[in-house]
């Protein structure tokens, strides 16, 4: 019911919302004599703001036609590597004759950045798809939104993403480094650990796990504190509601990106009402800049993305309540026990942020724990402490600080002697 009632307050929405763009069309006008008044601009910066907060986010555009490599610009095209009805692999291919242009014709290593299935699209890891592209073939996962993909294709769990993953590295074949931003680090991990003790030859060469729940319990923040005091139950009377016409996936049983957006921003409520009141007074003083980045921001914070209820509903149970990778008791498919410890020829490297109020600083660096056969050599932690969650793959610190030690953890691992990989 929750979701059909957010999709009729948006429809009956539609004559004020159109109302307001006439409205901002009309006094932003140059042909309008008061579009420069004082009150001109603020009747503009109030129908820009309300049609703006009232209007649909759909899925963002990556806007990655290029990437500068060494001062010298380098065409990039999407090209799907993999697909199911779940999720489309896309190859950030590099223009080959640009890279020879840039001096950069030899090989470089392959690195698949599993994006987070949380609520936002993959191109919130826009950034940190720029920042590989300098130096590695770039393939990312883009997940569907599951109101898209009709009931006929089934059910998507826990255990599929993990088989999704192996998938795709198998598709991928052989020596491809893995980085798992945020919440696939647990299925990730789980993966990799059955390709590991299967002698699977396509299992990853590195894991490079960012701001990630390996282990919940250790310095729970806010998000963590909210999965344990509510009971299993209250998350599905509470979460789940069913997909309405038109979408393909009418009647599929999803948690809906909206009610995920909502959560988040009740938690900073005041960061965001004060965001958009600069936005207004942006608006009003004609700061072009400052209106451009609100927008770059809010456009991709604002589009979401449903889940199914069973692969929510499982991450709540194995990720956040029950923590049974960190204890030793997941089991793929209630058959099979994942054994982290059989991981011994896979570099591993942690990622964490010292301001991070979604994944607490220790929860990442678990992973180390837990795959103990690990030559120390092939391991690396670092912790940023000026960073928040975001910051842990996004922005100048990122690009800065971040991708440069995980680029080079990639590089030490391409240089190993090839015995070191039957250590």
């Amino acid at each position: 019911m929750l979701y059909a009632l957010h999709e009729y307050a948006y429809y009956t929405a539609s004559p004020l919302r159109m109302a307001a763009q006439m409205a901002r069309d009309f006094w932003g006008s140059p042909a309008n004599p008061a579009s420069d008044t004082q009150f001109g601009r603020t009747l503009y910066a109030s129908a820009e703001l309300f049609a703006n907060l009232t209007r649909r986010y759909g899925k963002p555009a990556w806007d990655l036609d290029k990437v500068e490599i060494d001062g010298k610009d380098v065409r990039v095209r999407q090209v799907e590597a993999w697909s199911s009805p779940w999720c489309r692999l896309t190859h950030f291919a590099r223009d080959r004759n640009d890279l020879r242009r840039a001096g950069r014709a030899g090989f470089e290593p392959a690195v698949l950045i599993v994006a987070p299935l949380s609520g936002h699209y993959a191109t919130l890891l826009r950034g940190t798809v720029q920042a590989f592209l300098q130096d590695h073939e770039v393939y990312v996962t883009d997940w569907v939104n599951a109101r898209q993909v009709p009931m006929q294709a089934g059910r998507f769990d826990f255990h599929d993403y993990v088989d999704h993953i192996r998938s795709m590295l198998q598709a991928l074949g052989p020596d491809v480094h893995v980085v798992a931003v945020c919440q696939p680090g647990p299925p990730v991990l789980a993966a990799a650990s059955l390709m590991a003790e299967d002698g699977d030859p396509c299992r990853p060469a590195s894991m490079t796990f960012m701001g990630s729940p390996i282990d919940a319990r250790l310095a729970p923040t806010a998000v963590n504190k909210l999965a344990v005091e509510k009971p299993f139950a209250w998350f599905k009377s509470n979460m789940i509601h069913t997909v309405p016409p038109p979408y393909p996936g009418v009647g599929r049983r999803v948690y809906p990106g909206f009610v995920q957006l909502y959560s988040f921003m009740s938690m900073n409520e005041d960061r965001h009402v004060d965001a958009h009141w600069e936005y207004f007074n942006h608006l009003v003083e004609a700061d072009g800049d400052g209106q451009a980045k609100h927008l770059e921001f809010y456009d991709e914070y604002l589009s979401v993305l449903d889940l199914t209820e069973e692969f929510y509903l499982q991450t709540i149970d194995i990720v956040f309540q029950d923590h049974l990778l960190p204890r030793g008791l997941l089991k793929y498919r209630d058959e099979r026990l994942v054994r982290p410890e059989a991981i011994t020829d896979i570099a591993l490297m942690t990622v964490e942020g010292g301001k991070d109020d979604i994944s607490g600083v220790g929860q990442t660096q678990a992973a180390h724990v837990l795959c103990p056969r690990i030559p120390t050599d092939m391991r690396e932690l670092y912790v940023n402490p000026d960073v928040g969650h975001y910051g842990v793959f996004n922005g100048r610190r990122f690009r800065d600080e971040i991708y440069p030690r995980v680029r080079d953890f990639i590089r030490r691992r391409e240089a190993l002697p090839a015995a070191a990989d039957a250590a």
